[in-house]
């Protein structure tokens, strides 16, 4: 138990952007929030997001085998809220902010600072999460030059000089 602990209060030590993963298809929409999101190759664009095996959106991105990374500003913290609280009925949480679609059908949010539309390529659980291979099939850079991190279990504004 104490490495896992030692873990998690180190990996609070590394910064990462914000986003809110969403999905829609046959197994309907749903959305969460994530920091653990990164690139894996640009030949062919490819990202890695991983979830918790035991959220309950979980299987429904697998079902639909789509999803978008729609990376945050600073004024999304309260979005960002709306997406992790596990209390909101998955329809509730896309009555904030404009929503959107590009390529795969999955929600894009129009605000973001840059949206990644993704068909999902494959999946592989780890431990306590499952890690998905994303292949990007459309992306839309935003125009806020403010970033939303999370670095020491807080959030921060990042601002682009």
């Amino acid at each position: 138990m104490m490495l896992q602990t030692e873990f998690r209060n180190a990996m609070a030590q590394l910064g990462s952007a914000v986003s809110v993963i969403t999905t829609d298809g046959p197994a309907g929409k749903y959305g969460f929030t994530a920091s653990a999101v990164c690139s894996v190759t640009d030949q062919p664009p490819t990202l890695l997001v991983c979830m918790n095996r035991n959220s309950f959106a979980n299987l429904h991105f697998k079902q639909n085998g789509k999803l978008c990374v729609n990376v945050l500003s600073s004024n999304h913290r309260d979005l960002s809220g709306v997406f992790a609280n596990a209390a909101l009925r998955s329809e509730q949480r896309f009555n904030h902010d404009s929503w959107q679609t590009l390529s795969t059908g999955a929600p894009v949010l129009g605000s973001a600072v840059a949206n990644f539309d993704c068909e999902i390529d494959d999946f592989h659980e780890v431990g306590s999460h499952t890690v998905f291979y994303c292949q990007v099939k459309a992306v839309r850079v935003g125009e806020s030059p403010r970033g939303l991190v999370y670095f020491n279990r807080r959030y921060y504004d990042l601002v682009a000089e």
